[in-house]
């Protein structure tokens, strides 16, 4: 059983509805907790949204139970955790693992393996909560929420951009710049299903990125999402010419170095509001991006 409890403290009376919603509960999560076999409770009694709260009232907040899905397998293949609350999990995804299940991937992806994880430590909650994903050449930091409520805050904190997501990577060639930001809608390709492009009729799409290091043929590049699109560094990066190493799908050429796309989400920070601090989040360098650049600054 999950709850969370808050004091109200003004003078003017409010609602219970108003109260939770200040509260980060969502419209969709209240009428979970009201037909799911939650509780409202106010100093201890149920009560009703409608109820009318005043100073000093606590209000009381048990989750309904979570019930997991039989579709997803439970991976018995260890994670990398780098942070883990009674809230949160933050682990590190290695390249070659995609982040959900799929035709193609149906048993040991990144949330089967939380899955397991959830399973085998007797979790509250075995529902798998993908707050953020990544491409399954990807590595690096993705966030998952242990409960419906977590997942409603970070869900908020996306839409307010406030969850901020860093990434370095490998490109062809140097760019012109050391800083620059690259807002350019991108949308899908004609004819493709998978591959995306910037495009006038795409959705808006900002990039923010730093040149931290130049090589003879390549540049390695610390990069800021501020709109979240799918491959949205990759074709951004590309509508420069400056494609990622690796990346077979934007590329024009396999590197003996990397055999994926040079591409690693370094850092995740989001705000906790249940321990009231902001983490932050760290993944290292995999052995071949650093393998890489050691190449690539040797030539």
């Amino acid at each position: 059983m999950t709850e969370f409890s808050w004091q109200y403290q003004a003078e003017t009376p409010i609602h219970v509805r108003t109260f939770m919603r200040q509260n980060g509960i969502s419209r969709t999560l209240l009428k979970q907790i009201k037909f799911q076999g939650g509780k409202i409770m106010v100093n201890g009694e149920n009560r009703r949204v409608n109820t009318m709260m005043h100073n000093t009232d606590v209000l009381t907040v048990v989750l309904p139970p979570e019930i997991g899905s039989d579709r997803i397998v439970a991976s018995q293949t260890a994670l990398d955790i780098l942070y883990e609350d009674d809230h949160f999990l933050v682990v590190n995804k290695p390249a070659k693992v995609a982040s959900v299940p799929s035709h193609l991937y149906p048993d040991d992806a990144l949330v089967n393996r939380v899955k397991g994880y959830l399973v085998r430590t007797h979790a509250p909650s075995q529902v798998t909560h993908i707050v953020t994903r990544l491409d399954r050449e990807t590595s690096g930091v993705v966030l998952f929420a242990k409960h419906h409520f977590a997942h409603t805050v970070l869900d908020t904190q996306l839409k307010q951009h406030t969850i901020q997501k860093t990434y370095v990577c490998v490109v062809q060639g140097q760019l012109p710049n050391n800083h620059g930001v690259i807002n350019a809608p991108i949308g899908r390709e004609p004819g493709s299903f998978i591959k995306r492009a910037v495009r006038p009729d795409g959705r808006q799409a900002l990039t923010e990125y730093w040149q931290i290091k130049r090589m003879p043929q390549a540049a390695l590049l610390r990069v800021q999402l501020h709109t979240g699109r799918t491959h949205q560094i990759r074709v951004h990066l590309t509508s420069l010419g400056h494609p990622l190493l690796g990346d077979f799908l934007y590329g024009q050429q396999t590197n003996p170095w990397i055999h994926r796309q040079a591409l690693h989400c370094a850092r995740v920070s989001f705000y906790n509001p249940f321990a009231q601090k902001q983490v932050t989040c760290y993944a290292p360098l995999p052995q071949d991006f650093a393998s890489l650049i050691t190449h690539e600054a040797a030539l």
